[in-house]
């Protein structure tokens, strides 16, 4: 008998074990498409009121994402110290399939698997050098063969275009 009550924590700590591996892993957010409600995470502003390709950030604790008004903005949120890193998923506007002046539904694409061109001609909405994201590496460059800049993945942008003051 006492064997078994020496054996009782043990088949406790088992048995929490095995039941926190049972947990299913967060089901990844679909992308959200834009309504006049979708207000700018960082300048307070009607997203769709502005230009050029937009982000959206979905964190854990929330069902609605938070907006960006450019792809370079949503990009910072992942990089800034002070802002969450709960994040569940991130999605950008795919130029390669969008216009650039009012991106159409349907062209969400996940930011980490993006491309994206740093240093091109094009201004984003708040007027300022945008980061354009493309599906593929080979729109990108097309893209940057046209309009200028580098091609960079989503790991590799470096955190001057991103973190430092726009000129």
């Amino acid at each position: 008998m006492r064997s078994l009550y020496r054996l009782l924590p043990v088949l406790f700590v088992l048995a929490l074990i095995i039941s926190c591996g049972d947990r299913q892993p967060t089901e990844i957010p679909a992308p959200r498409e834009l309504t006049r409600d979708a207000v700018g995470y960082f300048c307070g502003m009607t997203v769709l009121d502005h230009k050029g390709p937009k982000g959206q950030v979905f964190l854990t604790d929330r069902e609605q994402p938070l907006w960006f008004t450019s792809v370079r903005d949503a990009i910072a949120f992942t990089r800034l110290p002070g802002e969450p890193k709960n994040i569940a998923a991130i999605y950008v506007t795919d130029i390669g399939h969008a216009s650039w002046d009012q991106p159409e539904p349907g062209t969400w694409i996940d930011a980490r698997k993006a491309f994206y061109v740093i240093g091109s001609d094009r201004l984003g909405g708040m007027q300022a050098p945008e980061i354009v994201p493309f599906a593929t590496r080979s729109e990108a460059q097309q893209f940057a063969g046209q309009h200028g800049g580098e091609v960079y993945a989503f790991d590799d942008i470096p955190a001057s275009s991103v973190l430092e003051a726009a000129e």
